[in-house]
């Protein structure tokens, strides 16, 4: 199939990359996003998120005429719907998935496809929302026939491949890593494929479209689960008194074992979120899955204990001071390393219920961003030095480079809650 002209919906931290490698392969692509900020900022030539080659990629494209954002969908051969998948609370339920955001991109191309057009939902969702944005689809076009209602003869064909990239990776590894393609039909996988192998390197390999959507959610459940069983094991030898980096390394010197590295929680919108996604669909039979959700969920709250207990040494020998006279460093807001990425955060939460608890005297490191959400009004977005002189105590939170090249010595005299390992290990 010739795509000339393809739309990707959504600009976010999946959706420009993608819609900047499709650009950088000659082809005309339009991004469209409700953001009229983020619309301007691409249009200037300029990326509104921080991702390693995205900035040189986005202004190249746009320069050259082959990259152009708006806020109203317009006329393409495919349709890339790459817009989130959040929660929703109902009947006392708290990890519901919201397709809210799928719908409304979905009815935003409706007016403006034709016969022959593809669209692809790349969205981690659960299982069946690729068929359930085609009924949309299908409801707001009855003048356009859709797989599900005619088979392989339909106008319009409807695949699902979930993103599979490492955020500081993104636009390496779309090119390389392998896809995922789900089609509602046959005929609608190889559509999709032929799309991806504009900028794919890596091999596309089909299947149906609910194999496709449960493959990503597997793919991040599995990774939860395992630092899960970090997560725990760091809870339990603090308990016991014992080092768990040391442990993991020890462990980790037999030759079938690979034990991952604990943290302050898990992060992102991606192994934080999919989980759930299967848990929601499938209560009775996901108890493993869910059990290392709360694990991990509940990490936070473990290391808030630790900062506390850090705070309670600090006044045991500083018998003047009160809580609110103490003041505390974070470093890093991030969910994962050297990102500006704060969804899901472990840390950012983190952060929040020690700024309810100490106000003013909360210092707040992360270098990759310039303010510090609303959720921290009060706290101070510091710098490194200043935060090493003026804290009583630090707390390591995400283990950025800049972090890593702090010397342990600059740590005397003061406490430290080192939630990575990269001074106490």
């Amino acid at each position: 199939m010739n795509f000339n002209t393809v739309s990707v919906i959504g600009l976010g931290y999946i959706g420009l990359p993608t819609a900047a490698v499709i650009a950088s392969r000659r082809k005309q692509v339009i991004g469209v996003d409700i953001s009229q900020k983020a619309v301007d900022t691409i249009n200037r030539g300029e990326i509104h998120i921080v991702e390693p080659e995205l900035d040189m990629l986005v202004h190249s494209a746009v320069n050259e005429g082959y990259l152009r954002a708006t806020t109203k969908a317009e006329p393409a051969d495919a349709f890339l719907v790459a817009v989130p998948t959040p929660f929703k609370r109902e009947e006392g339920k708290t990890h519901v998935p919201d397709l809210t955001y799928i719908k409304a991109a979905s009815l935003s191309i409706a007016p403006v496809l034709k016969s022959g057009d593809l669209v692809i939902l790349e969205s981690t969702s659960p299982v069946g929302a690729t068929e359930q944005m085609e009924a949309w689809l299908a409801e707001a076009r009855p003048d356009l026939s859709f797989p599900s209602q005619v088979g392989e003869e339909s106008d319009i064909r409807v695949a699902h491949c979930p993103e599979r990239v490492l955020p500081g990776h993104v636009v390496r590894e779309l090119v390389e890593n392998d896809r995922v393609i789900g089609g509602i039909t046959q005929r609608c996988s190889e559509a999709a494929c032929s799309l991806y192998e504009i900028f794919v390197k890596g091999e596309s390999i089909i299947t149906t479209a609910r194999t496709a959507e449960m493959a990503k959610l597997t793919e991040n459940s599995f990774r939860d689960v395992n630092i899960a069983f970090a997560n725990e094991l760091s809870i339990i030898c603090d308990k016991l008194k014992i080092n768990v980096w040391e442990l993991i390394r020890l462990a980790n010197r037999h030759p079938r074992v690979n034990i991952l590295q604990p943290g302050p929680g898990v992060g992102g919108h991606c192994i934080a979120v999919d989980p759930w996604f299967i848990v929601s669909q499938t209560p009775e039979q996901a108890q493993l899955i869910r059990t290392a959700r709360e694990v991990n969920d509940s990490k936070p709250q473990w290391v808030i204990d630790q900062v506390n207990q850090a705070i309670g040494m600090f006044l045991g020998h500083h018998s003047h001071y009160t809580a609110r006279d103490v003041t505390v460093a974070c470093l890093g807001l991030a969910f994962k390393p050297d990102i500006d990425d704060l969804r899901e955060s472990p840390a950012l939460a983190i952060t929040q219920t020690l700024h309810k608890q100490l106000s003013s005297n909360l210092l707040v490191v992360e270098p990759n961003i310039s303010t510090l959400p609303t959720s921290l009004e009060g706290a101070t977005l510091s710098g490194i030095e200043e935060a090493l002189e003026k804290a009583d105590i630090i707390v390591l939170l995400v283990d950025h480079k800049a972090f890593k090249k702090i010397e342990f010595d600059r740590f005397s005299n003061r406490y430290l809650v080192d939630t990575r390992g990269v001074w106490t290990s």
